[in-house]
C-alpha cells in the first residue's frame, strides 16, 4: 500500500490532501473516507497508508486509510 502525509485539511468543507512518499501528485482526501476508516478527524502531519482510486473528474483519491 502507498504511504504519505496529510498536508492540508479543511474540516469545514470536508476534504484535504495527502502528499505521497513516492513524490507523485498529491491525493484528494474526502471526510467520508476518514470516517469509513474509523477516525473522527484527521490532522495535518499525520502519516497514513491507503489505496488509491480515480475519481470521476480524473483526480486520484485516497481510500481505505490505515495507520502506518
Amino acid at each position: 500500500m502507498p504511504a504519505g502525509t496529510v498536508r492540508d485539511v479543511d474540516h469545514d468543507r470536508g476534504f484535504g490532501f495527502i502528499s505521497r512518499d513516492d513524490k507523485q501528485p498529491k491525493l484528494f482526501l474526502h471526510v467520508s473516507e476518514v470516517k469509513k476508516s474509523g477516525l473522527e478527524r484527521i490532522k495535518k502531519g499525520q502519516r497514513r497508508i491507503f489505496d488509491m482510486i480515480v475519481r470521476h473528474d480524473g483526480t486520484l483519491m485516497a481510500v481505505n486509510l490505515k495507520f502506518e
